[in-house]
């Protein structure tokens, strides 16, 4: 669907000049733009390939020259990013999925489908679900018995929302993810290995076969408004009280929340991160990819976790971390500096050594 260069520059906020009516289609890298694209040069690197193009108008930085560019209009983006966010929202068209309920879909009788509901083909929804107005299913979604999901949620190809889970409106979850399986709870009738590990730090007695008994989980998954869930995103329900996201988290792909886990608002937990069982994340707290958390402890408002940081122990709001184990991101600086020159002083080392005289020899 085309859209007029004022359009797009009002639904920004943005600043536009030139042909103001002249109709985009799509957006576009500048060197790969044809007439109808909208080429995003937002930064000065990219203006090179707007001249590689075909484009006659451009997403521009403030003060971009936009006619000596041969361009026939321009919208000026202060934060290309943010830009990209509106611009992206505005050309999205979204999944293809038919109003109302697909006749291949398996609805049961008791669940409540809000008004202006798209159900697609083979989703399967159970016993006493409550589905908000305007949610959007997609094909082979299965919704447990109990569930509740708010309004205007998007639920995509693939995604199981197990029993008694319950979800707030806006939601997002892509294909794959799987929303309150068991958590991952077992005990040894006598103490475990594991437990004697963690109260010696590593020495052990005699070692003695252990068999595993399984510890149920009764609990659920409760997520706030305005979350998304990546793909093949795994959230374990809790075991006795809920598993808990807060409103605005977003979760990328192949994240996994253990059971019990209870996440704060705002927080953005990048691929392969891991947290595991009971403990508690902070608002707004940043994770990089295959950060990992450890059992039972806290990470405090506004922490931000370079990717791969391992946290064994509680993190202070506020702090920078990165590393295996986590420490302040200018220690692990520091340590990284002091690694590299490990060869150079054990070569100096083995310098000193050899003026040192040796001692006598023993007969």
């Amino acid at each position: 669907m085309p859209h007029t260069i004022r359009e797009i520059a009002t639904a920004l906020g943005a600043k536009a000049e030139g042909a103001l009516d002249l109709a985009v289609t799509a957006a576009s890298e500048p060197q790969a733009a044809g007439p109808d694209d909208l080429a995003l040069a937002m930064d000065p690197k990219y203006a090179d390939g707007i001249a590689k193009g075909q484009a006659r108008a451009a997403l521009l930085w403030p003060g971009a020259d936009w006619q000596a560019m041969g361009l026939q209009a321009a919208i000026f983006a202060p934060r290309g990013r943010l830009a990209m966010a509106g611009l992206t929202r505005l050309l999205d068209a979204g999944p293809d999925i038919a109003p109302g309920v697909h006749p291949m879909a398996i609805v049961d009788p008791s669940a409540r489908i809000g008004a202006g509901a798209a159900i697609g083909p083979f989703v399967v929804i159970g016993r006493d679900v409550v589905i908000g107005a305007n949610a959007r299913i997609a094909s082979h979604v299965s919704i447990a018995e109990g569930a509740r999901i708010g309004e205007d949620a998007l639920i995509l190809q693939g995604a199981r929302i197990c029993a008694r889970v319950t979800i707030g409106n806006r939601f997002i979850c892509q294909p794959g993810a799987v929303i309150g399986s068991d958590g991952f709870s077992f005990v040894t009738p006598e103490k475990s290995g594991v437990e004697e590990i963690r109260e010696t730090l590593g020495t052990r007695d005699a070692i003695t076969a252990q068999s595993w008994t399984r510890i149920h989980s009764l609990g659920a998954v409760t997520i706030g408004d305005d979350v998304e869930i990546g793909a093949n995103v795994c959230i374990d329900r809790g075991t006795i009280r809920d598993t808990r996201i807060g409103s605005g988290t977003k979760l990328d792909n192949l994240v996994h929340i253990g059971h019990n886990v209870q996440i704060g608002r705002d927080c953005l937990l990048c691929g392969q991160v891991g947290i595991a069982g009971s403990s508690r994340i902070g608002d707004r707290v940043v994770m990089g990819g295959q950060c990992g958390v450890n059992d039972n402890i806290f990470v405090g408002d506004d922490v931000i976790c370079g990717g791969a940081t391992k946290i064994f122990t509680n993190a202070p709001a506020g702090r920078v971390l990165l590393g295996y184990p986590a420490v302040k991101m200018e220690t692990h600086v520091e340590m990284q500096k002091a690694l590299r020159r490990l060869p150079r002083l054990a070569a100096r080392v083995a310098e000193i050594e050899k003026a040192l005289p040796r001692p006598p020899s023993e007969d």
